[in-house]
């Protein structure tokens, strides 16, 4: 072989694998500019976020005023709208009524899914079921199952619960 040749021949290779390299970053570029991958990035957040504050708005550590109160602020933390609006309107009467009982309650959401998702509008509800594990103040506790529906809105802090509404057992279609 030639120089003449083994010089084409790397002109030849460098230009092929430019052409490989502008076709990947332009199949990258296309990739994170897709919709569905937009889509699905707001319903991974929306599902991890849901499945977090429907856990922490059903666990409570009422064996002191002072942790029932840190477990009231991080109920608001994790609600928006009418649900926060409530929950600050009865922070007072939920704050006694929970020390008094002195019960503590820890959630654990045991499965989730998304019913809805309008990423345009930063809505969503989500269904989940929760094993809530009781330790009243004396006495033997217990595992209570639930079921919960709740409506999450998209802030600046991401998704939080609007409202929560208990789905009884043996209801749905």
């Amino acid at each position: 072989m030639n120089a003449r040749t083994r010089k084409l021949g790397g002109w030849t290779a460098l230009l092929a694998a430019a052409l490989v390299c502008a076709f990947g970053i332009r199949a990258y570029a296309q990739a994170r500019a897709d919709e569905g991958l937009s889509y699905a990035e707001a319903r991974d957040a929306a599902i991890a976020d849901g499945r977090s504050h429907i856990a922490r708005l059903n666990s409570m550590d009422g064996r002191s005023a002072t942790s029932v109160g840190s477990g009231l602020d991080a109920w608001l933390a994790v609600s928006t709208g009418p649900l926060h609006d409530r929950l600050e309107r009865t922070r007072k009467k939920d704050a006694a009524e929970l020390t008094e009982s002195g019960a503590t309650a820890r959630g654990k959401v045991t499965d989730a899914a998304l019913t809805a998702l309008d990423e345009r509008a930063g809505t969503a509800a989500l269904i989940a079921t929760v094993d809530v594990a009781v330790t009243p103040r004396t006495g033997k506790g217990g595992t209570e199952r639930k079921r919960f529906e709740a409506t999450l809105a998209r802030t600046g802090d991401g998704w939080k619960v609007k409202a929560l509404d208990a789905i009884p057992v043996g209801s749905g279609g």
